[in-house]
């Protein structure tokens, strides 16, 4: 693509920018929801073109403009008009969700990797029980006791396994969205390995009678952790399947792009995991009846849900009164 190519591309883009840009001025106060929506998009369009023009167009008058729209957006946007507390709620009502719509074929392929290797594991360890340790770390292993497991909520291997797999679903988060640069290898690997674990331990558990009093305690939070690690493995996927294809862009730009977006997708599973923690401190060793801690991972999926619906309208009434502008 050349630069005259470039500009005949988006420059409808950059006027409407502008545009914007003076209207808002003119106004004199602070940015109402759609405002906040029309603007934030545009200008992240904008900033994503001038890393564009400044790489294969440096010393163009294109890339000078840019700089030049992207700052005054910048200082309207992010110094001027907007405060944190409306930074936030707009990044969870609109911003997020609308990366995680955007993006939702690859959370899918997550949770389908992760019930993958979850699958795959419960079938080895339920014919052969020996397998388990071949599985999840030895002393993971050696932690867990069906036996004990619903005979005492306050079991310190129930405990001790719970905690475990909280610790180590933060960090396959971390490392899911990360693994992106490698193409997405990473990725693949740890949510496979990840569904492995769960299912190996489902396993244990199916084979001592225990699967009703396992699943009661991982559930409540695991939901949710589940479903922040699927967001962070999509995010991760799609930076590597950018990299791997990287279309009219270099590998280098989609990184640079793709990096800024899966770390946005990132840190919107953050309250995910402080409510898991919640429940996972105060729902999993309490005594409980069985039925109850079901509940409350009944209650988690059916926010979650709601959440996700009530986002995507708010998303797409915005969108709808933004287009006809467009």
């Amino acid at each position: 693509m050349n630069v005259k190519q470039f500009v005949k591309q988006h420059r409808d883009d950059w006027k409407e920018l502008e545009q914007l840009v003076t209207k808002l001025h003119k106004k004199r106060r602070k940015l109402t929801a759609y405002e906040i929506d029309q603007f934030h998009r545009l200008y992240q369009k904008a900033a994503q073109h001038l890393s564009y023009s400044q790489t294969y167009f440096q010393g163009e008058d294109v890339t000078a403009y840019l700089n030049g729209i992207v700052s005054k957006s910048h200082n309207l946007l992010y110094k001027d008009q907007l405060s944190s507390m409306k930074q936030l709620r707009h990044f969870f009502s609109t911003k997020f969700i609308g990366l995680l719509m955007e993006q939702w074929k690859f959370v899918l392929v997550a949770m389908l990797l992760f019930a993958a290797g979850g699958l795959a594991s419960f079938i080895s360890v339920v014919n052969d029980p020996i397998h388990l340790y071949s599985v999840i770390p030895t002393e993971m292993a050696q932690g867990v006791d069906p036996d004990q497991l619903g005979s005492n909520n306050e079991s310190v291997d129930s405990s001790f396994m719970s905690a475990y797999i909280m610790t180590n679903n933060i960090q396959v988060a971390i490392l899911a969205f990360a693994g992106g640069v490698t193409f997405g290898i990473l990725t693949v690997y740890l949510m496979i390995y990840n569904g492995i674990m769960v299912g190996a331990l489902a396993a244990l558990f199916w084979n001592s009678g225990k699967s009703y009093e396992f699943w009661a305690y991982i559930v409540p939070h695991g939901m949710i952790e589940l479903t922040a690690i699927f967001i962070a493995g999509g995010a991760g996927l799609l930076m590597g399947y950018k990299l791997f294809v990287p279309g009219q862009f270099s590998r280098g730009y989609q990184l640079k792009v793709q990096a800024k977006r899966s770390i946005q997708l990132l840190l919107g599973t953050i309250p995910l995991f402080i409510i898991a923690g919640v429940i996972e401190g105060f729902i999993t060793p309490a005594s409980l009846t069985l039925e109850m801690k079901y509940l409350v991972a009944i209650i988690t999926v059916v926010g979650l849900i709601v959440y996700l619906i009530v986002g995507n309208q708010y998303l797409r009434k915005n969108q709808s009164i933004a287009s006809p502008g467009s």
